[in-house]
């Protein structure tokens, strides 16, 4: 059974165009929610909205969006206004520019989709864009207006069809500076970055999602089960994190040195440097 579709309408290149269909490529739907409950009564609680002044509830009709002033006050807005400031959706994803991959900040991309066509009229048109694109060895740039909101796309061919991922405006990205600024250069070498290497190198192999398991959903599962079984949840004991002084014997642990042959080497190493020659 397909999957239900997110989004339908028209992918368009230049003259060239046909339905589309736009599908989820990540799921949340197995995820558990949480709801607030009563802890006295174990009942259900709803969320209410109250004046900030008079502290009195305020009916759903006399809400509204507000955008807040230096002052304390608010520019309100309302449903039908911002309804109409919003660009009209078209239905229509158009690619406006084909560019390299390489190209397109990794920071930009957002949220995946699968973009495929909707019908059999629709795959040959659809089949010459896709393979065009890929041939040409770059990813196309769209515009669309999606779930209300002004949206640039890219697309990437996968498989039969396009990976169409949403992509952050420019104003959106924070500059990597702000986060590493504080950062020193250092200069690495020597036998800590050998030993480092040599700890990436054991660790080296294929990503494979499958073998990471969502931990959070799973002790969350089992508290749940547990609980409906009538049983004392007890923490576990937190675990033992020793505070690391020595970097070099930290490392030397990580990559399987034992401390006494690390030690041996270097008495080694010493025994046979030459020595220095005495000044005349």
């Amino acid at each position: 059974m397909a999957p239900r579709a997110n989004w339908k309408g028209t992918l368009k290149l230049g003259f060239l165009s046909c339905p589309v269909a736009l599908y989820s490529a990540v799921s949340d739907g197995d995820e558990i929610h949480l709801n607030m409950v009563n802890r006295r009564t174990g009942n259900r609680l709803r969320r209410l909205f109250v004046d900030d002044e008079t502290g009195k509830p305020v009916e759903r009709d006399q809400q509204v969006k507000g955008y807040a002033l230096d002052n304390d006050q608010y520019v309100v807005l309302t449903e039908e206004e911002i309804e109409a400031a919003i660009p009209d959706s078209t239905k229509t994803i158009e690619i406006e520019a084909f560019v390299p991959r390489a190209q397109v900040d990794r920071l930009a991309i957002d949220r995946p989709y699968y973009l495929a066509p909707t019908d059999k009229v629709a795959e040959e048109a659809f089949g010459v864009i896709r393979a065009a694109t890929e041939k040409a060895g770059v990813v196309g740039i769209a515009r669309t207006v999606l779930f209300r909101r002004d949206r640039v796309v890219l697309l990437c061919p996968e498989g039969p069809g396009f990976l169409a991922n949403l992509l952050h405006f420019e104003y959106e990205m924070r500059d990597e500076a702000d986060a590493f600024a504080d950062i020193p250069k250092l200069k690495i070498g020597g036998e800590m970055l050998e030993l480092a290497e040599h700890i990436i190198g054991k660790k080296k192999g294929k990503f494979e999602p499958e073998k990471f398991e969502d931990r959070y959903e799973a002790a969350l599962t089992e508290l749940i089960r547990a609980k409906q079984r009538g049983e004392t949840i007890k923490r576990p004991p937190a675990p033992k994190r020793g505070q690391v002084i020595d970097l070099m014997a930290a490392l030397r642990e990580s990559a399987g040195v034992k401390a006494a042959k690390a030690k041996a080497a270097g008495k080694t190493k010493r025994k046979t440097a030459s020595p220095k020659r005495k000044a005349g």
